[in-house]
């Protein structure tokens, strides 16, 4: 079994939901006692997201970088970042190990072309939604366009991920407000929808949303253990 390196800690929410999802992963393919062999290096959120809000992301993607070659020299075989937003700086990252970047992007990328599906809503934090580099890749690599809602929904959505699920709070309310994201989204004619943010699985569950919905840290989780068990 290959080493995990897995960048985390933005959030921690997130990152305990990658820590269940890799290990019952290869549990289920492997047999009861076993786990994932993993290293995880994680960050102080608070620091990336002061980069975030001034645009620092030189400065991200230096911490980053920083966190990868730890978990390089603890003996990773791969490297996972885990969140969406900060594959903003996935080149940093990559540029400075010599492992394999496992890219969020592509892990969603692959099932949402799995069902034949070519156009997709994307939600996440306004720096994923707004900003071209989840788009690009996802319709560049795998021939998948991206639509994103209204602004005033965007910016709703981006003071939900930070002032709540980042912090713990997963409200019915909230769940509520992504179903209808969702339901507007099918209507202006995406076929399924992406949690482009760790923490949106987290609060949507089970829910039925009555769509494809791709859970990008249950896919990223899913990659790494394939990695893994290679």
């Amino acid at each position: 079994m290959r080493t995990i390196g897995l960048i985390g800690g933005m959030s921690w929410e997130s990152t305990v939901e990658y820590y269940r999802l890799i290990n019952r992963g290869v549990r289920d393919r492997c047999g009861p006692l076993h786990s994932a062999r993993l290293l995880l290096d994680s960050l102080d959120f608070s620091i990336i997201a002061a980069c975030q809000r001034t645009g620092d992301w030189t400065g991200a993607g230096a911490l980053l970088a920083a966190s990868a070659r730890r978990l390089e020299a603890g003996g990773a075989e791969c490297i996972l970042i885990g969140a969406n937003t900060m594959h903003r700086v996935a080149d940093a990252v990559e540029a400075a190990t010599s492992l394999p970047l496992l890219h969020i992007v592509d892990a969603a990328g692959r099932a949402i072309r799995a069902q034949g599906l070519d156009t997709v809503l994307l939600l996440g934090t306004a720096f994923t939604m707004e900003q071209p580099f989840f788009r690009e890749r996802m319709q560049r690599d795998h021939g998948v366009r991206c639509l994103v809602p209204e602004p005033e929904q965007r910016a709703e959505l981006h003071r939900l991920i930070y002032e709540e699920l980042c912090a713990g709070r997963f409200r019915p309310q909230a769940r509520d407000y992504l179903l209808r994201l969702i339901a507007d989204g099918i209507r202006a004619g995406a076929q399924g929808a992406i949690l482009g943010c760790t923490e949106l699985g987290l609060l949507l569950g089970d829910a039925e949303a009555g769509v494809p919905v791709f859970d990008t840290a249950a896919l990223h989780a899913a990659a790494a253990v394939d990695f893994a068990l290679g």
